[in-house]
C-alpha cells in the first residue's frame, strides 16, 4: 500500500509458519500484541441475500423524486424555490444565509446569477434567516420582489432578532439582479427567541401580500401570542403594498376598524411553515409545526382562529379539557410516530400525475415522508394518504407554471420533481416477516445470515437497559467510504441492523437501509411470543413487560427522525466508535478497523494504523469525566444537535467541538426553562439548573431524547450531572 498501514508482512510470515510448525505455535504466530488476533475475519463473506432493494412505494400513484439542475451542484441550505409570474425562464433559489439565486429553467444548466445578496443584513442559524420571497404580480413592469428574513435586534433591544418584510427593485441595467441599494423596509417585527419565526410571504389572487409568522419561540408560547390580537406574532397578516411606499390595510380585513392589528387575517399559529394558493380555487392552504405531539395542515380563512395555545391541532393543549368554541381545527393531522415538522406544500394541477389532481401535497422536514391529501364530498372531509418515504429533508415544496410540484431537500441543497414512477412496479412494502428478508435464517431467524459483519460500538446509545447486537451488510464488490470527520458512509443496497433482547427476550430487530436509489428508510420488526420470528410493523408498537412496563419499537417515520440526514443516516457507524476490539464468531478477537481494511470493507486504505486513530472513550468505564461526557451527548445527543439537524435549540453536541463552540454552556434556552430560574441549557457548575440532565429525566413531551425511551438512564444522568458541575467556565 502506498497509503496507510499494512500488515502483509506478518501475515505473510504466519502463512509460512503455518506450513511448518505445529498449529499450537501458529496459533501464537497469529495473536497480535494485547493477546487480539491480527485481524478477526480472514475473508470478506458473500452476501448475495440481504440486500435493501428498491424502496417501496404505496399511495394513489407510484411516484419517484428525481434530482433536477444537478449542474448548479449543492445549493447550500436552501429553503424555497419560486418562478417570477408569467415567466417560466428562470428559477429563484432561496438560501438562508441570505443568497437569493437565479438559473435557468432548463436540463443541463450549470451555472447561476446572483439575483440578490443581503448575507450581511440577515442574521442566519437554527430556524432564523432568509426565509421567504414573492414578486409582484405586475413584476414584469413594476420590477417589485419581496423578501422576508431576520436581522440582529434593534439597538438597545432585549430581544433575539427582529423580522422584516422588505421590498427590492428590479435592477435597471441587468434585470437578472436586484438592486441591493433599493431596499424598503415594510415592517419590522420583534422575535423574543429565535424560533419559530414563520417567514413565509405570498401574493393571493386578490393582489394583496400574506405574511406568516411564528409565535415568537420559547417553547409552549409563553407569551400567549398566539392568542393575542394586538400582536402580530402567531399570525398570517394581510398586506396593500400596491401604493407607492410602506403598506394599507385592505378594508375587509377582520380587524379593520378595531379589535386588533388590522394587519391580520387569521391567527392561533404557533409556527406556520409554508403556505400556499391554489392555482385554481385560490384557497390558502398551510403547514403549522406542533409543538410535542400533532402537526397540523390548516384551510386558512379571513378572520379564523386556528387554536394555538388554547389546542394544538384538534387536542386541548396542556390541559384535558379547554373551550373549543370558534377555534378552527386542522383538516388533517399527524403525531411523532410520522413525522415531528411539518412542511406545507401545494394543491397538485399538473399534467403528469393526474391521480394527484386536486390534492393537496405535503411533508415533513424531520422524517421526509410525503402525503396527498383528499377532499371526500361536497361537505368536505379529507383523507391523507402515505406517498413515499423520501429521504430527504423536506424544507419545501415548490410549484411550476404548470402546475407540476418539486420537492425541496435541504442540505445539501436539492431540487426534485414529482413524477411517475418509471420502470417495474416497485414492492409495496418490506418483507412481512423477519425471516423472509434474506438477512437471517429462514427455519431460525435467531441466526444471522452468513453475509452480515457483527460490530460493536464505544459509545453506546442508551435504550432503556436492553441488550443490544449490531450487523452490517453490504452488496458484494461494493465499499465504505470515510469522511473526513470519520463517519461511514455507505453504498446502495446496504443494510444495516440492530437486534434489542432484555431480560433474554428478544423485543425488536431494526433495519436501517439505503434503497438501490439511495435513499434512506427504516423497518422495525417486532417478535412474536413464541420468539421464532418477527413481523413488520409500520406504526409505532407498544410491547407489553408486564405490571407498568412496556417498550416502545419505532414507526418508520420515527427511524428516520433519529438517523438523521445531517449525521449521514447510519449512527454509531464512524470510526471514533469502532475503533476498538471485538470478538469474532467467539473465537478470534481482533480491532474492528484492522479487520474491516483487511477484508476489503474500505474504499481507500486507513489514514493510520487504529492505535493512531481517534476512539470514543467508553462513557461508563474509567477515564477523565469531561471526554466520557461528550463521549455519551456525541452518542445520544448529537445526530439532532448539530448543524442542519433537527434538534431544537440552535447547539452542536457533537464530541469534536469545544465546550464553547457547543453552544450549549451559559446558554439560555429557546424551548421553555422547564419552570426552573435560571435555567441553562448547560449551567456551569450547577447541573440543576441545566436543561440538559433535566429533560434527561424527564418523562413527558418535555424528554430528551424525545424517542424511543421511556426509562431514566440513571448513570448517564449521574456522569453528566458530574461533568457539569464540575465545570469552572465555558472556554474550553
Amino acid at each position: 500500500m502506498a497509503e496507510g498501514y499494512d500488515f502483509g508482512l506478518r501475515r505473510g510470515l504466519c502463512r509460512l509458519l503455518l506450513a511448518l510448525i505445529p498449529l499450537a505455535f501458529a496459533y501464537a504466530c497469529d495473536k497480535a500484541k494485547g493477546g487480539e488476533s491480527e485481524f478477526g475475519l480472514d475473508q470478506r463473506p458473500s452476501n448475495s441475500s440481504c440486500l435493501a432493494g428498491p424502496r417501496p412505494l404505496s399511495g394513489p400513484v407510484q411516484v419517484q423524486l428525481t434530482r433536477k439542475f444537478e449542474g448548479l451542484g449543492n445549493l447550500n441550505e436552501l429553503v424555497y424555490i419560486v418562478q417570477a409570474p408569467g415567466d417560466e425562464r428562470y428559477w429563484y433559489a432561496l438560501e438562508q444565509s441570505g443568497r437569493v439565486l437565479v438559473f435557468a429553467n432548463q436540463a443541463g444548466v450549470r451555472s447561476y446569477e446572483v439575483f440578490l445578496d443581503i448575507r450581511d443584513r440577515v442574521q442566519a442559524g437554527g430556524e432564523a434567516g432568509l426565509l421567504g420571497l414573492a414578486f409582484a404580480p405586475d413584476y414584469a413592469q413594476s420590477g417589485r420582489v419581496y423578501v422576508s428574513y431576520t436581522s440582529g435586534p434593534r439597538p438597545g433591544s432585549n430581544q433575539a432578532l427582529e423580522s422584516r418584510i422588505s421590498r427590492f427593485r428590479r435592477n435597471a441595467q441587468n434585470p437578472l439582479r436586484a438592486d441591493l441599494n433599493s431596499e424598503e423596509v415594510l415592517l419590522r417585527l420583534d422575535q423574543f427567541a429565535g424560533n419559530h419565526n414563520g417567514g413565509w410571504i405570498g401574493f393571493g389572487p386578490d393582489g394583496f401580500l400574506y405574511v406568516a409568522f411564528g409565535d415568537g419561540g420559547g417553547g409552549g408560547d409563553p407569551e400567549n401570542t398566539g392568542q393575542d390580537l394586538q400582536r402580530l406574532l402567531g399570525k398570517v397578516l394581510r398586506l396593500n403594498v400596491g401604493g407607492g411606499s410602506g403598506y394599507a390595510i385592505p378594508a375587509d380585513n377582520p380587524f379593520a376598524q378595531g379589535g386588533g392589528r388590522a394587519e391580520i387575517f387569521a391567527w392561533g399559529f404557533r409556527n406556520p411553515w409554508r403556505l400556499s394558493f391554489d392555482s385554481m380555487t385560490g384557497e390558502l392552504w398551510g403547514g403549522d409545526v406542533g409543538q410535542g405531539a400533532l402537526e397540523e395542515v390548516d384551510k386558512i380563512v379571513r378572520g379564523g382562529n386556528y387554536g394555538w395555545r388554547i389546542k394544538e391541532g384538534s387536542r386541548c393543549y396542556a390541559s384535558a379539557s379547554c373551550n373549543g368554541t370558534g377555534l378552527i381545527d386542522p383538516v388533517a393531522e399527524y403525531g411523532r410516530d410520522e413525522g415531528q415538522s411539518i412542511t406545507g406544500g401545494y394543491v397538485y394541477r399538473g399534467e403528469a400525475l393526474p391521480e394527484l389532481q386536486g390534492m393537496y401535497l405535503y411533508g415533513d422536514f424531520v422524517s421526509g415522508a410525503l402525503w396527498a391529501l383528499t377532499q371526500n364530498g361536497e361537505t368536505p372531509s379529507y383523507t391523507p394518504q402515505f406517498l413515499a418515504a423520501t429521504g430527504l429533508s423536506i424544507s419545501s415544496f415548490a410549484q411550476d407554471a404548470r402546475g407540476e410540484v418539486y420537492v425541496l431537500n435541504y442540505q445539501p441543497g436539492g431540487i426534485y420533481a414529482l413524477e411517475r414512477r418509471s420502470g417495474a412496479p416497485a414492492p409495496m412494502d418490506f418483507p412481512p416477516l423477519l425471516s423472509q428478508t434474506g438477512c437471517f435464517d429462514a427455519s431460525d431467524p435467531r441466526k444471522a445470515a452468513p453475509g452480515l459483519i457483527p460490530y460493536g460500538v464505544n459509545s453506546p446509545l442508551w435504550s432503556d437497559g436492553a441488550e443490544k447486537e449490531r450487523w452490517l451488510a453490504l452488496p458484494d464488490g461494493s465499499t465504505i467510504a470515510i469522511q473526513d470527520d470519520g463517519d461511514w458512509e455507505f453504498p446502495p443496497g446496504s443494510v444495516l441492523i440492530k437486534r434489542f433482547r432484555l431480560e433474554g427476550r428478544y423485543l425488536e430487530t431494526r433495519f436501517m437501509v439505503r434503497h438501490d436509489d439511495g435513499s434512506w428508510a427504516g423497518y422495525t420488526y417486532v417478535w412474536n411470543e413464541a420468539q421464532n420470528d418477527a413481523v413488520l410493523t409500520r406504526a409505532e408498537t407498544k410491547i407489553d413487560l408486564g405490571p407498568g412496563r412496556s417498550w416502545t419499537a419505532p414507526s418508520r417515520a420515527q427511524c428516520i427522525q433519529c438517523h438523521t440526514e445531517a449525521a449521514g443516516r447510519s449512527l454509531g457507524l464512524e470510526t471514533a466508535q469502532l475503533n476498538r476490539s471485538w470478538m469474532y464468531a467467539g473465537q478470534r478477537q481482533s480491532n474492528q478497523l484492522a479487520t474491516l481494511s483487511h477484508i476489503g470493507m474500505f474504499a481507500a486504505a486507513l489514514a493510520a494504523p487504529p492505535s493512531a486513530l481517534p476512539a470514543y472513550p467508553d462513557p461508563h468505564k474509567e477515564g477523565p469525566v469531561e471526554a466520557r461526557a461528550r463521549s455519551y451527548l456525541h452518542a445520544n445527543c448529537s445526530f439532532c444537535h448539530r448543524p442542519n439537524a433537527p434538534g431544537r435549540g440552535n447547539i452542536d453536541l457533537r464530541f469534536s467541538r469545544s465546550l464553547s463552540e457547543t453552544m450549549a454552556c451559559n446558554k439560555a434556552p429557546e424551548e421553555g426553562d422547564l419552570a426552573v430560574a435560571g435555567a441553562r441549557v448547560i449551567a456551569s457548575g450547577d447541573a440543576a439548573r441545566s436543561l440538559l440532565t433535566l429533560r434527561m429525566r424527564a418523562l413527558d413531551d418535555k424528554r430528551m431524547p424525545p424517542l424511543g425511551s421511556q426509562v431514566v438512564d440513571e448513570a448517564g444522568v449521574q456522569l453528566l450531572g458530574e461533568w457539569i458541575s464540575a465545570l469552572q467556565s465555558c472556554a474550553n
